[in-house]
């Protein structure tokens, strides 16, 4: 192995890049966070319109391992049921924290809340150099190192040289673009409202994914009892809504969700996001690996895709760590082959369980909206079926790295 400016660089210091940089605090490895935006370390006062984070049980486990949990917890919701429904129809599926021996299925904190306790932990790194704002321009993977060339705010341009390098920079991804890496996308022809309402009544910690004829609506509960509203539409549904006035939304909004909360008194700033299923057609290269949306772009019907990119930096981190520890290279392709065959099953498996939900109750065929229905009921009255559910839903199935075991790396 030759010798490098630094044995990482993780390009992407949002929350699924900043957290695989966190989780090797303290291992002897030089890592360079690079990060077009000013990354802020102070995260401003609370908002009505702040966006809600749904992170499962199984990513609680992660950064309680991290050392983070315990400044997380103060801002996080618990969600203690979810109540998953299908409207006009009697089909229905309850799970509840008790019956699975946890003390929430999944909890929502804020982007803001979060990214600021990601970025004051970002600064005690004491092997870590961020480089904010600063650009990669130019990326070249050779046999012993890749080579990095960023361009910083102030007009410098410098190479940089590393073992590994780790795309963590979205689904717009730039190592994408550089490295001619091709993505496959299916447009689902709908768009996601995102935006923050409060109930009359109190969320009592429950978590809802409805279906309606429309698309599927998810209210999941916040702190101050708003909720926090994604719903699908087909796109020019969603334009009329976005351009309503909060009385008509507030209407329509009750029509197909109805009045399991009561009436609902307030929506805050309403935003549109077309949705799109990206995945990378390569998660790994010689002194490359792809994690988080650079790696998959997911549908936000189950609130999966965060919790996802997280599970790939537990499983990323554990592969780092292990070969270092043997002293062997932590960009070899063969190490980084069996992290991607690794995290391929939750991959498919998350990726296809989201894709049969939107497909299976987008469809008002009344066999198909029947057999759906019963298939809801009989994972309410079945407890191997449901804790099978709940396992997938906070992120506990198949096999686990350490971090997600709640286990120090």
């Amino acid at each position: 192995m030759s010798d490098t400016d630094y044995d990482l660089i993780i390009v992407g210091g949002g929350m699924v890049g900043a957290s695989l940089a966190i989780s090797l605090a303290g291992q002897p490895l030089r890592i360079a966070l690079i990060e077009a935006a000013p990354l802020r370390t102070d995260a401003g006062p609370a908002n009505y319109d702040d966006r809600a984070i749904a992170l499962s049980f199984g990513s609680r486990r992660i950064f309680d391992a991290m050392g983070l949990w315990a400044d997380i917890a103060p801002q996080a919701t618990a969600i203690e049921h979810i109540h998953v429904s299908d409207q006009g129809r009697f089909g229905f599926t309850r799970l509840h924290a008790q019956q699975e021996k946890v003390a929430a299925l999944g909890y929502v904190v804020t982007a803001r809340q979060l990214g600021a306790v990601l970025m004051d932990r970002l600064q005690s790194c004491e092997n870590l150099t961020v480089m904010s704002p600063a650009t990669l321009s130019d990326l070249k993977l050779g046999d012993d190192h890749a080579t990095a060339v960023i361009h910083h705010d102030n007009g410098k341009t410098q190479a940089l040289t590393c073992r590994l390098l780790v795309a963590a920079d979205g689904g717009n991804s730039p190592v994408r673009n550089l490295l001619d890496i091709h993505t496959t996308a299916h447009d689902y022809g709908q768009t996601a409202i995102i935006a923050n309402i409060t109930p009359q009544k109190a969320h009592g910690h429950v978590a809802y994914e409805r279906f309606t004829r429309h698309g599927p609506l998810a209210l999941l509960p916040m702190a101050d009892n708003r909720c926090s509203l994604v719903w699908t539409r087909t796109p020019q549904d969603a334009q009329r809504l976005l351009d309503e006035n909060e009385a008509d939304f507030l209407n329509e909004l009750q029509s197909c969700f109805g009045n399991r909360l009561g009436r609902f008194t307030r929506v805050g700033r309403r935003h549109g996001y077309p949705l799109q299923l990206i995945r990378a057609e390569e998660q790994v290269r010689q002194r490359l690996a792809l994690i988080g949306n650079a790696a998959h772009t997911l549908h936000p019907i189950a609130g999966q895709g965060f919790n996802l990119g997280l599970r790939d930096v537990a499983a990323l981190a554990q592969c780092i760590v292990d070969t270092q520890h043997n002293n062997d290279d932590i960009g070899a392709l063969s190490v980084l082959e069996q992290y991607a065959h690794w995290r391929q099953r939750d991959h498919r498996q998350v990726i296809g369980f989201t894709n049969s939900l939107v497909r299976t109750f987008s469809n008002d065929f009344p066999p198909l909206a029947c057999a759906r229905n019963l298939g809801l009921i009989a994972t309410d009255v079945l407890p191997p079926v449901k804790h099978l559910l709940a396992r997938h839903a906070m992120g506990l199935a198949g096999r686990l790295p350490r971090l997600a075991r709640g286990l120090p790396l």
